[in-house]
């Protein structure tokens, strides 16, 4: 999705990539889930529950398929779990080309079956801030150089958080700090043109999920990398309980 605000165009882009970083260990991130579309991956999302999984709300595409379990997404990997949705669960506040609640639950089919491919993520507890400059990671499926061909591993890239003031400088009212959260940038490591949906670590704990960044150069040093609050959002979490059987 790409959006124009006062003339600066940004993506929260289905088009995704981890630059800068490197390969991680197959399989130690067993909560990651692929979104693809036609057997394409469109975004990152994560299994927070045997059948939900938690994404950007602009990943919404009515035939997506999950796949949990994978490292390698080109091939079909004995560890893959490709499971339907059965339904997409937006924040109700979410708008087209807004991101301010760019957030969804898929209810999945069928439930994941838990093992040492496969498992889910501990979502935070309570709304607390993290302090700047502390150290975080993200990982992605996709380009690992802006312009740059897909990657078909997983990459995770470190990064550090820069405080909310100062991304509110830089993104003016396109950033919300209650909801978001942003990370440094020093030109050479991002998340580029999303893998919008994709976990946010810091101090080895769940924080945020890509959002969106600058459509023009995914490394600019004067936008950086986007990401949503997790723990802001922990009341729309409980929508898993009023459709758990729906």
């Amino acid at each position: 999705m790409m959006t124009e605000f006062f003339g600066i165009m940004i993506t929260g882009g289905l088009e995704s990539g981890i630059v800068g970083g490197k390969e991680v260990k197959p399989h130690s991130r067993p909560y990651m889930a692929s979104l693809q579309y036609r057997r394409q991956h469109t975004c990152g999302g994560m299994l927070i529950r045997d059948d939900y999984v938690l994404t950007s709300g602009h990943c919404l595409n009515k035939n997506l398929e999950v796949v949990l379990g994978a490292h390698n997404i080109s091939q079909n990997e004995d560890s893959q779990q490709i499971i339907q949705v059965d339904k997409y669960i937006r924040h109700p506040k979410y708008e087209n080309g807004r991101f301010t609640y760019d957030i969804m639950l898929l209810k999945l089919k069928t439930k994941a079956v838990r093992n040492e491919f496969v498992d889910v993520i501990e979502l935070p507890k309570n709304n607390k801030n993290m302090p700047a400059h502390v150290e975080c990671s993200i990982a992605g499926w996709g380009m690992t150089k802006p312009g740059g061909r897909e990657s078909d591993v997983l990459h995770e890239v470190s990064l550090k958080l820069q405080f909310s003031f100062e991304c509110k400088n830089k993104w003016k009212d396109h950033f919300n700090s209650e909801k978001m959260i942003c990370s440094l940038s020093d030109g050479k490591r991002a998340f580029c043109q999303g893998d919008s949906g994709s976990p946010l670590f810091c101090d080895s704990k769940l924080i945020g999920m890509a959002a969106y960044t600058y459509i023009d150069d995914c490394t600019s040093k004067k936008y950086p990398g986007v990401y949503m609050k997790i723990s802001a959002f922990l009341p729309y979490h409980f929508h898993m309980e009023s459709h758990k059987n729906g």
